[in-house]
């Protein structure tokens, strides 16, 4: 249970006979086999080679008797030692490049491997995991308490020759340490930490039922570099949808606040009718679900630290600032609507040059909102082919209908 190999046994034909074959790490093979301390430091020196090069490396050995019965435990069978094996396991294209941008973005890379721990670190500097040189082994996690892994764990990247059971305990210590945790596995003993995480990532390609259904997300291609984009897609989500909540705040500001001027004074012309509204809303709706989900990611989201889960879509300074926002463009379009009173212009025409003022005003709400993480509006009005679309449209339409008698008629103009 404990021993980090794994033996099967076949029968003969006639039944009579078992053959035995075992792999797993090399000490764990040299124990098995009962070698002498001469054998284990030759063989040790030959196992580091191949793992400062980069390589898995695994012990074999074999094993014939003619028991009538399988032991229990693998101690008791007497096995012979064959050698070792190195594995290449070549690093996938792009994955020092998602390495560096984790880091980049504030977040931690851990490696958590059963692999002898000279692997674990000749792999770890080629993909550019800081401290390589700080591992930790299953050993010495088993001696470790959780207070001393939770101090540990701060300035620790790899974990080498870690049992299934052990990874539940890693991910516990990082929770005790406030982190948010994205867990990776395969297999059906890594289900217990998948689900502990706050986001368990399975294996699409080799991972079992059991590591899928316990995951929250599936890597189909079971790419690193694809949790880095995913990562930096969901940072874009978030903004986009923070940028479209100000603007819906902001534009129905001065929408409610022109509705409620004939209610406040009697004696002033109305400035919307249903129409009007209906007409506003076709605008922002678009605006929100077309404009602003268009939004590309900006070139500095993965150079941001994480958020944290408690930071709400709106927080107070957003908030505020669409406030302002609305209440400037509401200004903007009373300041249009008493002149135009004071100038006793007739009503329709008080009423277009109101709705015109807000249309434009509705524009720059939509520009500054984009704007936000761009380096000048230009670059936000340009970038994004979707809001110039929508604006065209908006002009089109409203150009017809201040133009064609009948509209002008339905909309009070």
């Amino acid at each position: 249970k404990d021993l980090s190999a794994m033996s099967r046994a076949w029968t003969s034909k006639d039944k009579k006979e078992f053959s035995f074959y075992s792999k797993g790490s090399p000490e764990a093979i040299f124990d098995l086999c009962h070698l002498n301390t001469d054998e284990i430091k030759e063989l040790t020196v030959v196992a580091t080679d191949l793992a400062s090069r980069g390589l898995r490396v695994l012990g074999v050995a074999k094993s014939k008797s003619t028991l009538e019965y399988t032991p229990d435990e693998q101690h008791d069978i007497d096995f012979e030692f064959c050698g070792l094996l190195g594995f290449s396991d070549p690093i996938r294209p792009g994955v020092k490049e998602a390495v560096a941008d984790c880091y980049s973005a504030g977040i931690k890379v851990i490696m958590i491997t059963g692999d002898y721990h000279i692997t674990a670190q000749n792999i770890a500097t080629e993909i550019g995991l800081k401290n390589p040189d700080k591992f930790i082994t299953g050993n010495d996690l088993a001696k470790l308490s959780d207070e001393e892994l939770q101090e540990r764990i701060k300035n620790t990247s790899i974990f080498s020759r870690v049992i299934p059971e052990q990874k539940l305990r890693i991910i516990n210590a990082l929770r005790k340490n406030q982190e948010i945790i994205a867990m990776t596995g395969d297999g059906v003993n890594d289900a217990p930490a998948l689900k502990s995480s706050d986001v368990g990532i399975a294996m699409g390609a080799t991972g079992t039922n059991v590591a899928r259904e316990s995951a929250d997300l599936i890597l189909l291609d079971d790419n690193f570099s694809s949790i880095v984009s995913a990562i930096k897609l969901g940072r874009r989500i978030f903004e986009n949808l923070r940028k479209a909540m100000s603007y819906i705040v902001a534009v129905h500001i001065p929408i409610a606040g022109l509705t409620l001027i004939p209610v406040i004074f009697s004696n002033l012309p109305t400035i919307f009718f249903p129409i009007h509204v209906a007409f506003l809303e076709l605008i922002i709706d678009p605006t929100c679900s077309i404009v602003f989900e268009a939004e590309p990611a900006t070139k500095d989201s993965m150079l941001k630290a994480p958020r944290k889960m408690t930071e709400p879509i709106l927080n107070h300074k957003k908030l505020i600032s669409s406030v302002l926002q609305g209440f400037s463009v509401l200004l903007l379009v009373l300041s249009v609507y008493l002149l135009a009173v004071q100038a006793k212009k007739p009503e329709g025409e008080i009423r277009l040059l109101s709705f015109g003022t807000l249309l434009i005003g509705n524009f720059f709400l939509a520009l500054v909102n984009k704007s936000w993480t761009h380096k000048s509006i230009s670059e936000a009005f340009f970038e994004n082919k979707a809001f110039i679309i929508v604006l065209l449209v908006v002009i089109s339409s409203f150009s017809l209908i201040v133009f064609l008698p009948s509209l002008r008629h339905w909309f009070y103009f």
